[in-house]
């Protein structure tokens, strides 16, 4: 599941970026699946709190009823969020997180 960490923070980074407008569309359902596969694995693990979290980011992104929170802070969001998926894959050191 590591990987599917640093793929979501890669595409949230890219976001910084100038691209079309289906890039976005892209990331918001890419991250908002990616999300709810995480928040299934830490739940499986018994890890309900992040569980949780990533529930709420899945919803954050989900594009179907789109959160307008405007280029620059959309920007912070997928900073913070990239890197707390790239800790949490890197840094963090619980249960069968280190597969």
């Amino acid at each position: 599941m590591k990987i599917l960490h640093y793929l979501i923070a890669v595409l949230l980074f890219a976001c910084l970026l100038d691209w079309s407008y289906g890039y976005y569309q892209f990331v918001r359902w890419a991250a908002a699946l990616g999300f709810l596969v995480l928040a299934n694995d830490y739940q499986s693990r018994s890890e309900t709190t992040i569980a949780l979290v990533l529930v709420g980011l899945a919803i954050l992104f989900q594009p179907i009823a789109k959160v307008a929170l405007g280029r620059e802070m959309w920007n912070v969001v997928d900073v913070v969020v990239g890197l707390w998926l790239l800790w949490l894959a890197t840094c963090r050191k619980v249960g069968a997180m280190n597969r």
